[in-house]
């Protein structure tokens, strides 16, 4: 997907080699806080525009091409981005209507995803009700509601608990084989990222250090474990956050009123 992507965003540089997602992988995006992991999603899903070279995304520009590019991807940002007021299935129309989803195929396509992550007998209660697992899966099944070739998880299990972590992988790996998703995720379980992801970048200092399967990374390190091949590329002193996650939300919720 990206091609030599150079951003600034608050004073942070981004310089990241030229690197490609292939269509249908599911592609874990790994690297300390601060590293560059928002700085390149920022990019790639139209909030942030590189400063020099280029993007792409599903053979668009999403700097030249905004519009187009949103409805060829879903995202998933860390936080939560639900409205607690509304029902499972209000927050699932309100979606549909805001990226025009067809409206003979809106109840089919709905019914089908909260089907598939076990919320269906759950749609008519409000979303304040629900627990962590389930708003979680809720926000996954609402990011794949337009059908988008891509699909952006910025840390999707923090905070689940080891069975709520494996449910949401099972569907979300089920609509990866079945409508061929890719999927670009971030995540600091380094287990997770081995157990799911098909290949890997490691980013530190703005910079890709490593790419390749979990396999290759240890061989490469000389090391038995994904996570001790991460200590190897980017060392083991402690980084400080970069930003506060919830302004990717502001961000990305201003960007339809432009």
């Amino acid at each position: 997907m990206p091609t030599w992507p150079i951003g600034n965003w608050n004073g942070f540089w981004a310089r990241i080699r030229s690197f490609e997602v292939r269509q249908g992988e599911i592609f874990a995006f790994l690297g300390p806080n601060g590293a560059g992991k928002t700085t390149t999603i920022r990019m790639l899903t139209t909030l942030l525009e590189p400063t020099a070279g280029s993007v792409e995304l599903n053979g668009l520009n999403p700097a030249r091409h905004k519009e187009e590019a949103r409805k060829h991807f879903g995202i998933v940002f860390q936080d939560p981005s639900l409205d607690q007021e509304l029902t499972a299935w209000e927050n699932m129309q309100y979606h549909a209507v805001l990226y025009h989803a067809p409206r003979h195929a809106r109840r089919e396509r709905i019914e089908m995803l909260l089907k598939l992550f076990e919320l269906w007998e759950r749609r008519n209660d409000l979303v304040k009700k629900f627990s962590g697992g389930m708003r979680r899966r809720l926000e996954i099944a609402r990011g794949l509601l337009h059908t988008p070739k891509i699909l952006f998880l910025d840390e999707p299990t923090l905070g689940l608990d080891p069975q709520s972590r494996n449910q949401m992988w099972t569907h979300v790996k089920r609509m990866n084989e079945t409508e061929q998703v890719t999927v670009f995720l971030t995540t600091h379980y380094m287990e997770e990222a081995d157990r799911v992801a098909r290949r890997l970048a490691v980013i530190d200092h703005g910079r890709i250090v490593a790419i390749g399967s979990s396999e290759e990374l240890k061989a490469r390190t000389g090391t038995a474990t994904l996570e001790d091949a991460f200590l190897a590329l980017t060392g083991t002193s402690i980084r400080d956050e970069a930003a506060d996650p919830a302004a990717q939300m502001r961000a990305f919720a201003k960007m339809w009123r432009r």
